[in-house]
């Protein structure tokens, strides 16, 4: 079993159920956190499996990791969890910038 590949494979599942959430089930703030986190979710699951075919797995991980993280605590958020939350959020971008440096990286080495 690819671990990385399922784990990008159920967050593009998880990324595209809570964009639809918040784009026709939830109202205000939460809406718009639910398809903020949607989006990168999604666009970082599609990237982990480009890195993961590129054999590029330490920048997949990360893109996987850091869009749980920053989507995760946006959906936290929205449903009603603490917003203290937001201030992770932050490191799960750090992550996410960490992955595509990573991947520049390793398209500079050929």
């Amino acid at each position: 079993m690819n671990l990385l590949m399922l784990l990008a494979a159920l967050s593009g599942a998880v990324a595209v159920g809570a964009g639809a959430f918040g784009a026709h089930g939830a109202s205000g703030a939460a809406a718009e956190w639910l398809k903020t986190g949607g989006q990168y979710q999604l666009v970082h699951a599609v990237a982990a499996l480009v890195a993961l075919r590129m054999e590029a797995r330490g920048p997949g991980w990360l893109f996987v990791i850091g869009g749980a993280v920053f989507a995760g605590t946006l959906y936290l958020m929205a449903l009603g969890l603490p917003r203290w939350l937001g201030a992770i959020t932050p490191m799960g971008g750090l992550l996410l910038i960490a992955g595509w440096v990573w991947l520049a990286w390793i398209a500079t080495r050929g």
